[in-house]
């Protein structure tokens, strides 16, 4: 049985539809999926043993400049890509009018996705051929999960999800075998970060530790937050720009990570990684991070400017209980 999945974006979002492939994998012997995603995170999919081919779509990049020649010959080349293959089962898990209008409706099989009552945006649920019911009071996961097996028609297993890709880092060497953490202190919403002083007060606090820090970087002025956050301290890195893949081989060998919300700390998840996450004014209970060892840092009033150290510090004794249970 071969399904294209169509889940473009974002980073958290193709992160929490790896769970329902190995759901799948495990029902359904000799499944195999291909798989629509944006190109920048075109590496995710790549990393689950179920999938076969990966199609980067750039609809993001597109519309700038959608009528240009050069992105006329893209889409077009795009499309033909799309339809070489005649699918059992087409899955839009993204719920959105543009993945539905641009990529799923242009897919040859039989298209499936959320009815009007559950999808993201309701008309997004016209252009599928099965339309299934799914609960929202839950998890993003098992929202997801709770499609595919709607769809695939097969039981939603009880237990936890499993997003089956750690596997893939196992063999990452830890060249000079030093203990280190990981702190993800970049973001795209300002009000989603924590600030730097409470970032450099945590560091001071891990000096007697004999845990190394890294710290990765996206963009230039997430680089010099580094650096400012680094000064100072010689058991902190600032790692040079990585790939999606080498970040995430840096995160699988991390003994724990500290990070703020982001799409970074749902890779954490992903590889089973121990991890403090840090919230404001984003509530963790539908869409935060899902796996094990994820640990919650919550600001009462919703800005994190009032999360200190010390409740990181709090945070680190529940992790460490949950890393032992």
């Amino acid at each position: 049985m071969r399904v294209l999945i169509v889940k473009t974006s974002s980073m958290g979002d193709v992160l929490h539809t790896l769970p329902a492939l190995t759901d799948a994998m495990q029902a359904i012997p000799g499944i195999r999926f291909d798989w629509v995603v944006e190109e920048g995170f075109a590496q995710i999919p790549t990393w689950h043993p179920a999938v076969d081919k990966v199609l980067p779509v750039a609809i993001r990049r597109w519309r700038k400049n959608w009528f240009s020649a050069p992105i006329k010959a893209e889409r077009k080349a795009f499309v033909q890509a799309l339809r070489a293959e005649q699918y059992d089962a087409i899955i839009d898990a993204q719920g959105l009018i543009k993945s539905a209008a641009l990529v799923t409706r242009k897919a040859r099989g039989i298209k499936h996705g959320m009815d009007w009552s559950s999808a993201r945006e309701p008309l997004a649920s016209l252009f599928y051929n099965r339309r299934h019911s799914i609960a929202k009071q839950q998890h993003a996961v098992e929202r997801t999960r709770e499609l595919f097996a709607k769809s695939l028609n097969y039981k939603k297993p009880s237990s936890q999800g499993d997003y089956a890709i750690s596997g893939h880092f196992l063999n990452t060497p830890n060249t000079d075998n030093a203990r280190y953490a990981v702190f993800l202190h970049a973001t795209t919403r300002d009000d989603k970060h924590w600030p730097e002083s409470h970032w450099r007060e945590l560091i001071g606090m891990m000096k007697d530790s004999g845990i190394q820090i890294k710290l990765p970087w996206g963009a230039p002025h997430e680089q010099e937050r580094a650096n400012r956050l680094a000064e100072g301290f010689s058991f902190v890195e600032v790692l040079p720009r990585m790939s999606l893949e080498e970040i995430a081989r840096v995160l699988a060998g991390a003994e724990f990570v500290v990070s703020v919300d982001t799409g970074l700390s749902h890779l954490t998840a992903a590889l089973d990684r121990p991890n403090v996450t840090l919230y404001g004014p984003t509530d963790p209970g539908l869409i935060g991070g899902y796996g094990q060892n994820q640990v919650v840092c919550s600001s009462k009033t919703e800005d994190l400017n009032d999360l200190n150290a010390n409740d990181v510090i709090h945070s680190f004794s529940v992790l460490k209980k949950h890393t032992l249970d």
